[in-house]
């Protein structure tokens, strides 16, 4: 990957074989702004690039107290509960 760096509004395209054994180079470079077109057998496969958007991280646990669950979530109507007994 010794070409010259595209400028960031022409993606360069690349193919899945030489992607693959670059990934770090290309994943850097992707960092710095620069889109690739992931080519196979002379078809475009897929396109890599930085996030059009920020995107937020989740965070584990922010809907701690938020959610609960009711009483009567495990229990079924008697109905249901035979139809299923039944089907055995």
């Amino acid at each position: 990957m010794s070409e010259p760096r595209p400028n960031a509004s022409s993606p360069r395209c690349v193919g899945v074989r030489e992607f693959r054994g670059n990934l770090t180079s290309v994943l850097k470079q992707v960092q710095d702004g620069l889109r690739f077109v992931l080519m196979s057998h002379h078809k475009v496969v897929a396109e890599i690039g930085p996030p059009s958007v920020e995107m937020a991280l989740r965070k584990p646990g922010a809907l701690r107290g938020k959610i609960s669950v009711p009483d009567v979530f495990d229990s079924l109507p008697a109905d249901v509960l035979k139809a299923m007994e039944d089907a055995t």
